[in-house]
């Protein structure tokens, strides 16, 4: 990847296929993530007859979902249930919104992405939420590289490089957006 760089208001970058295709596999699956969570939303027949959207009480069992749908309020359960009934669609919405919008902009087979404002704010968002999940998968903590992740020929070598890969990534937009 061809760092993001800031040019008449817009934000550049080259992938190479490969690298758009390891990013468009891992967006979609977080989608995937999301989307399983919200076909967890119970099926209320006032719902269906207002039209509301409404979520499950509980929290996510997936520690990688509940990652990215965290709780509330951490001092109060049952208002942190009520929120998430009534919050937790528009927030799934919202990153399956940012992460379509990653995919729509990025060349399946590489090239060079362009970004507006908007665009570019839904990439650093998407980007988030997949370094999130893997970084629940891994594990992952302030204290520095998993375990195993020392390994080259480990599966925790290439999941910690591709986290940091994605970090550098979204560094360099975040970089180009702040210039």
């Amino acid at each position: 990847m061809r760092p993001f760089r800031r040019r008449l208001g817009r934000y550049f970058a080259s992938f190479t296929a490969e690298e758009a295709s390891l990013v468009s596999d891992l967006v979609d699956q977080v989608r995937q993530l999301l989307a399983g969570r919200r076909a967890q939303a119970p099926d209320d027949p006032l719902v269906a007859m207002t039209g509301m959207v409404v979520g499950s009480s509980r929290p996510p069992e997936d520690p990688a979902v509940a990652r990215l749908l965290p709780d509330f309020s951490t001092d109060d359960a049952e208002l942190s249930s009520a929120l998430r009934v009534l919050r937790e669609p528009e927030l799934i919405a919202l990153k399956d919104g940012a992460a379509v919008a990653l995919l729509d902009s990025l060349p399946r087979g590489g090239g060079t992405v362009r970004l507006d404002e908007d665009a570019a704010q839904s990439w650093i968002g998407a980007l988030n939420d997949v370094r999130l999940a893997l970084g629940v998968r891994m594990d992952l903590t302030d204290d520095g590289p998993p375990p195993g992740a020392d390994d080259p020929q480990s599966p925790e070598a290439a999941m910690y490089a591709t986290y940091r890969w994605l970090s550098a990534v979204q560094d360099s937009l975040v970089t180009a957006m702040a210039q």
